[in-house]
């Protein structure tokens, strides 16, 4: 439903962007961090429009920090408690990805390398081979089939040594600060390693699919089946198949600091049973074992075990290299399905090329750096990862409005901007996490934004054309919440932007909230 509003509203309007912002910081000091300004300029009515959608009784008892702006002009159009941190969840990829696109460039591509370091003795090597990693989160087991036969290729049919697994590049730290130990075994929360592999082409690196098809009949164990096929993991099935119409309630978990992945419940005779993404434990290894499989296959034996977080020596020498995917292409799968690994992984790899230290830390003091340099003020945000999968995150909206106004300046902003998802797009890798919203709407095929979610935290940050044809900034940020989703009021106040004008807004009131805003709302297919 909408309707046109007029009047005044409690946001201000001005008409220069480092003025709105000196002016911001001059309000907040008189008033108080987070608190709203208050100002009667702006006639269009927009400001009221959108105190009505955060007046829902889905927000009562939460805390909401948001922000819209001209893009072209930088001109504030709208704020509430806008210097209020508050977790932004997935839309700290929005500093995460804008700062390796600066840092590392567009045309970034990771390496993955296979070593000899030994002598050859015809077909035989006598020594150690290496496969060194430097963080690629887009490695296949077809990837390392395709180094597996290079090596062949070099005439190399045995190993006599080891099989080193060189992911030195980054720290041993596998798992971000404040992560749920509740998510281990998901695929949002994978152990971060230099050297893993992706089980599909959405690239949830350090994952196994495990697929689970019921039985013949009532009181067979289900068939599953894992990809890739490695024996890197242990499948103990405990499930069993029931008559047709009875129990559906499968459940696939790796149990804590083991790949022992435990198949448990009851799944019925015709039943589509279940498909779950599973992360390993010790992806280094993972890796390891899925390339000594793939030079079994093509003939290469190696007589020695896998050691894994060993360096490659200066004097080993190159059998076979693979090239991932550039940055810009890689931000695709990243921004569009809300990678949690893609994140941490270039979190990592900034800080290693800036400081040769392949740490959050490291990478962390990177983004801050950066986003100091174009005007966020880091001193006023906190982030403690790259994805936002930490509680520790904190962000106000007016800060991530800064950053999307000020990264439209820089030459790599087209192949950034193309990595936000589409709102109602169908396609996952356009539409991505906002392929279902906002369909039927003024901002259908319009926004682009970047989701977040979290229990009891969600976000909405992009950009999107109002119905003037002039292009606004915002940010929504929205905590506290006890309702089972407020997705429909992120939606409800970009579809107003979408079909109000500078003259006179049109109030769009939010939708009846279908499903629920799931911890991190990262399932398989991916709907956040």
């Amino acid at each position: 439903m909408s309707r046109p509003v007029k009047g005044a509203g409690r946001s201000f309007n001005s008409r220069r962007s480092a003025g709105t912002w000196a002016l911001v910081a001059a309000l907040v000091a008189v008033l108080g961090p987070g608190a709203q300004a208050g100002a009667d300029s702006d006639r269009s009515g927009l400001p009221e429009a959108i105190d009505t959608v955060l007046g829902d009784t889905r927000m009562e008892g939460g805390v909401a920090s948001v922000v819209v702006a001209d893009a072209a002009t930088g001109d504030l159009l709208y704020q509430h408690l806008p210097s209020t941190r508050l977790m932004p969840a997935s839309n700290t990829k929005l500093s995460t990805s804008a700062a390796a696109m600066e840092i590392l460039g567009p045309g970034y591509r990771f390496t993955t390398d296979v070593l000899a370091d030994g002598k050859r003795y015809g077909s035989v090597l006598r020594g150690d081979l290496y496969l060194r990693g430097t963080g690629d989160p887009t490695l296949l087991a077809a990837d390392y089939d395709t180094l597996a036969a290079r090596v062949a290729a070099s005439g190399v049919t045995r190993v006599d040594g080891r099989l080193i697994a060189d992911d030195t590049r980054f720290d041993t730290q596998r798992l971000g600060r404040n992560w749920a130990a509740d998510d281990e075994s998901s695929y949002y929360s994978a152990q971060i390693s230099a050297l893993s592999v992706a089980p599909d082409t959405d690239y949830d690196t350090g994952t196994v699919i495990v697929t689970v098809k019921p039985g013949a009949a009532a009181g067979d164990k289900p068939v599953v089946t894992v990809t890739p096929d490695t024996d890197y993991v242990d499948i103990d099935v405990r499930a069993t198949t029931v008559a047709a119409g009875g129990g559906d309630d499968l459940t696939v978990e790796r149990e804590h600091g083991t790949n022992d992945i435990v198949v448990s419940g009851t799944t019925p005779v015709g039943g589509a049973g279940a498909k779950e993404w599973v992360t390993v434990w010790e992806p280094t290894g993972y890796a390891a074992a899925v390339f000594r499989d793939a030079l079994a296959q093509h003939g290469v034996k190696v007589t020695g075990p896998d050691r894994l977080g060993r360096q490659t020596p200066g004097t080993a020498r190159e059998l076979a290299s693979h090239d991932s995917m550039t940055l810009k292409d890689l931000l695709i799968p990243f921004m569009k399905l809300s990678n949690n690994m893609h994140a941490e992984i270039l979190t990592k790899t900034m800080g290693y090329e800036v400081s040769k230290r392949g740490s959050w830390s490291a990478g962390l003091a990177v983004i801050a750096g950066y986003l100091k340099g174009i005007g966020v003020d880091a001193a006023k945000v906190r982030q403690v990862d790259g994805s936002g999968l930490s509680r520790m995150d904190n962000f106000p909206a007016g800060q991530l409005a800064r950053l999307l106004l000020a990264v439209r300046a820089k030459p790599w902003y087209a192949d950034w901007k193309r990595s936000l998802p589409v709102a109602c797009d169908p396609d996952r890798f356009v539409g991505g996490t906002l392929r279902t919203r906002m369909c039927g709407t003024a901002a259908a095929l319009n926004a682009r934004a970047k989701t977040g979610s979290l229990t009891g935290a969600s976000a909405l940050s992009g950009y999107v054309i109002d119905a003037g044809g002039r292009e606004l900034v915002f940010s929504v940020v929205l905590n506290n919440y006890l309702a089972s989703s407020v997705k429909p009021l992120e939606d409800a106040i970009v579809v107003t932007l979408a079909k109000s004008t500078a003259e006179a807004a049109t109030l769009v009131e939010p939708r009846t909230a279908r499903g629920t805003d799931l911890e991190c709302a990262w399932r398989k297919p991916v709907l956040c």
